[in-house]
């Protein structure tokens, strides 16, 4: 399967997979090596938030997908993956559910309401997110939209369901590869009619052609092959339209897939083993894209540390790190705690009050509510503190509520690698904990969330496994 790469994870998954196509200059120089032009059947490329990566599959080898679905999923433990319900390209019936003000929210299908296969369906072992609403800017339709209005939209940008954004939306139909687009109804750009008219391959009626400015590298033979992929596309998105009914009839619905969409999320360990993939090809440094993932000023750094000083060390220099970039005492920090289903719930803001060398950050919360502690057992209130230790690269962390400076309990949260970056902790919960009472009772709680998360293609087995060893050593330490 020919796969594009683009993002901070270029190089390293362009040593994992084996077949990239339409490399960029400075990956071809890397490699020193002459990557074919042609046709990318999957597309992969970072989150915004460089969290992790979006693979969007066109292709109708069901076999060669799953085979790099797999591939990425045994990268570590702490790799996870979620379809996406609105994945790029798919084409809905959306009904506006709400007006804003840039843009209109379009409910565009049900959480099991998956539009037709436009290629053949692999099994799917991945659980779908459920996201099923996008948003619709109003720069992309020329008519005035209220709540109730029915529309024919396309996804033009999917997000994983870590976001909080939701997928973009556009009236315009579109189909893209790489180093062309078709748009169906469209005008082909100025001087560009040149092009397509001396290749052998016809622009499929009714679609427009763009050029990316990348065609310039390829031949014309491969730039035949373009034509031919995105004709066969937009042939399909043309039946998948031509037997409908008016979307004011139809929606919410799907009418066409789209790619193949899947969010795999980097955890700490993730990140390590790109880090391995990408030392076999260049100069590395230790927490290459650790360090990368953090922010976009890091990411400048990493870059110029490896060409000044090459390889750099042996262990993950946490202290140089936080130190350059925060969160350093006194910092506001939020954390980001992950759930297995793909989305994160925001702890609140704490304060960071103490910082080691050693890969240790401990913050502070003040509680504003009232309530419970989760298999504690006892009262929240106003004006408790909660402080929170983490410590880089560890399964686990622990958190002490205490009010005028009585215990009510200490929680210990069993989770992926912890992360300390710039401006948030992240990492993702495994449901199983534990916890001591302030009576000094000690509990592991939720182990039977953790076998439904199994049950439900949530956890893998082996995340799973390594979750319940983490949780029986802390019992047994405290």
């Amino acid at each position: 399967m020919t796969v594009r790469v683009r993002g901070i994870y270029t190089t390293a998954l362009t040593a994992l997979f084996d077949d990239v196509v339409q490399a960029s200059p400075a990956i071809r120089d890397r490699f020193d090596d002459s990557f074919s032009m042609a046709p990318a059947e999957s597309t992969v490329e970072t989150t915004a938030d460089r969290q992790g990566i979006g693979v969007h599959d066109t292709s109708t080898d069901s076999g060669a997908y799953e085979a790099a679905i797999d591939r990425l999923s045994e990268l570590a433990l702490d790799t996870l993956a979620w379809q996406a319900s609105l994945p790029r390209g798919g084409i809905f019936a959306g009904a506006v559910v709400e007006t804003l003000g840039s843009g209109a929210v379009l409910e565009c299908a049900t959480a099991d309401d998956h539009p037709p296969a436009s290629s053949a369906e692999p099994s799917d072992p991945l659980p779908a997110d459920d996201q099923t609403a996008g948003f619709l800017p109003y720069s992309k339709t020329a008519d005035r939209v209220e709540e109730g209005d029915r529309l024919l939209v396309q996804v033009t940008e999917s997000q994983p369901p870590w976001s909080d954004d939701r997928p973009l939306l556009d009236t315009t139909i579109r189909v893209e590869g790489g180093l062309a687009t078709l748009t169906r109804g469209g005008t082909t750009g100025s001087g560009q009619p040149d092009l397509a008219d001396i290749l052998p391959a016809e622009t499929p009626e009714g679609w427009a052609i763009s050029w990316d400015r990348t065609a310039d590298d390829a031949d014309l033979d491969e730039l035949s092959a373009v034509i031919e992929t995105l004709g066969a596309r937009a042939e399909t998105v043309d039946e998948a339209l031509a037997d409908h009914s008016d979307p004011g009839e139809m929606a919410p619905y799907g009418y066409h897939r789209g790619d193949r969409t899947v969010w795999f999320w980097f955890g700490r360990e993730s990140r390590f083993a790109l880090d391995e993939k990408r030392r076999s090809a260049t100069t590395t440094m230790v927490g290459h894209h650790r360090i990368k993932a953090g922010a976009e000023s890091a990411s400048m750094a990493v870059d110029f540390v490896e060409r000044i000083c090459g390889d750099v060390g042996s262990e993950f220099p946490f202290d140089v790190v936080t130190g350059q970039f925060g969160p350093q005492v006194g910092d506001a920090v939020s954390i980001g705690h992950g759930k297995p289903a793909g989305h994160v719930i925001d702890l609140g803001p704490g304060e960071v009050t103490d910082r080691g060398s050693d890969g240790k950050l401990t913050v502070e919360r003040e509680m504003s509510s009232r309530g419970t502690y989760d298999a504690l057992g006892t009262k929240r209130e106003p004006g408790d503190v909660a402080t929170t230790k983490f410590t880089e690269g560890r399964w686990w962390y622990p958190t002490v509520y205490r009010r005028d400076g009585t215990s009510k309990g200490t929680y210990v949260n069993i989770c992926t690698p912890v992360e300390v970056f710039p401006s948030e902790v992240r990492y993702v919960d495994l449901h199983v904990d534990v916890v001591k009472k302030p009576d000094g009772t000690v509990e592991r709680v939720d182990d039977d969330e953790l076998t439904a998360a199994v049950a439900a293609d949530r956890v893998p087995e082996p995340l799973a496994e390594k979750a319940r060893k983490v949780a029986s050593a802390v019992e047994n330490a405290l």
